[in-house]
């Protein structure tokens, strides 16, 4: 393949773990947020966990719970959590494949359900920019974080984000779960030596993309730290 695009989910994909659960943990052990705000989300969380709050909302929640605070705050909180809890588990395979794509001039997204200020942050590793990066996020007025969501990039979501941002058919794919499906569907197939190659790429699959993947023929990778 010769891609032009290349588009990557982030938690699970370019490392092990979910960054989006982990950061909500992470800033109520700090104190980041009130006692009010945590038993909300805590409840809420709960909640999808029990399948009574779905996927898209308690992504958008986990954002909207720091609302009143300031956004340089966010954002300090998001670089000292990724340095302590997430580096370690960035996937050297996928870094270098990250780093060998660029060097061909491929164009590189990062897209994530986990807040911006996270992934942000995680993908300067892989040196992704800000301005590639389509994540969850609420507005942030005169430097304070409100309730107000802009985009929450999950399940179909993340095809709706990537085609408001003139990405509809992508060459490469890469993804880890079920809530990833849509969007490695709108991967572009190629033709090669052995005919028609999809542009899906599961990484470490969850049980459900696991399934959905050898029902379309889609080949799977894992990583060396997480191969079962």
């Amino acid at each position: 393949m010769n891609p032009a695009v290349a588009v990557f989910d982030c938690d699970g994909t370019l490392w092990s773990g979910d960054a989006g659960s982990s950061f909500m943990t992470w800033t109520m052990e700090a104190g980041l947020v009130s006692r009010e705000r945590m038993d909300w989300i805590d409840g809420r969380y709960r909640g999808y966990n029990r399948g009574e709050v779905s996927e898209l909302a308690i992504c958008g929640e986990m954002v909207q719970m720091y609302q009143g605070l300031r956004e340089e705050e966010m954002r300090k909180a998001a670089r000292e959590f990724f340095s302590g809890r997430i580096e370690r588990n960035i996937f050297p395979e996928m870094l270098a494949l990250v780093g060998q794509l660029q060097a061909k001039g491929v164009e590189i997204w990062a897209v994530s359900s986990t807040n911006d200020w996270v992934i942000e942050e995680g993908v300067r590793r892989f040196g992704i920019a800000a301005e590639r990066v389509l994540a969850a996020r609420v507005e942030v007025r005169d430097g304070l974080v409100t309730d107000v969501l802009r985009e929450v990039p999950t399940d179909e979501g993340k095809v709706a984000s990537l085609t408001r941002a003139g990405i509809t058919a992508p060459d490469a794919v890469f993804g880890n779960s079920i809530h990833d499906t849509a969007m490695l569907s709108i991967a572009r197939s190629q033709n090669g030596s052995q005919g028609r190659t999809s542009g899906a790429f599961p990484v470490n699959p969850s049980t459900g993309l696991l399934a959905h993947s050898a029902a379309l023929g889609w080949p799977v990778y894992y990583p060396a730290s997480v191969t079962p």
